[in-house]
């Protein structure tokens, strides 16, 4: 595939937006019931009693949906994803403000940091900025994901 994007291509400053997603009341309490059902997650009433004041998604779902939006847009670029080979972790990963039922979520991941692994020559490590904003513009999460990249055969 002669239109990978291998380590050596990616520029610090390379950026790309991904989404938009809309999260709806019933995968927000869903989610939350399998994986963090804190009563807040799961009803207005109980969202009521706390700085929430009405339902609010779990961050981890906030995590999960970047994920999802993230992975749809590298599908459209097969040479993208060919050369990624997953992530070692994440930095700074932060919930800014509640995800609410019926918020449109979208992206922009940009390249912040890059370097060739030293022991494993085939790869590098790429840090980017990921910011997630609703449909008002506000942030919603940010974090750095830190990936690995294949380089480019020899």
């Amino acid at each position: 595939m002669d239109d990978i994007l291998y380590f050596e291509d990616i520029e610090i400053g390379d950026s790309f937006a991904f989404g938009p997603l809309t999260v709806s009341r019933e995968e927000t309490i869903a989610f939350a019931t399998e994986f963090d059902a804190q009563p807040f997650h799961l009803s207005d009433e109980a969202a009521a009693t706390t700085h929430f004041a009405t339902l609010s998604a779990s961050g981890w779902h906030t995590t999960a949906l970047f994920m999802k939006m993230f992975v749809t847009e590298m599908q459209k670029n097969p040479g993208r994803q060919a050369a990624s080979l997953g992530a070692i972790g994440v930095d700074e990963l932060r919930w800014l403000r509640p995800l609410r039922p019926d918020d449109t979520l979208r992206g922009t991941s940009e390249v912040i940091d890059k370097k060739a692994s030293q022991s494993r020559p085939e790869m590098g490590i790429v840090r980017s900025k990921v910011t997630i904003l609703n449909q008002d513009d506000q942030p919603v999460l940010t974090m750095i994901p830190i990936a690995m990249w294949r380089t480019r055969p020899v």
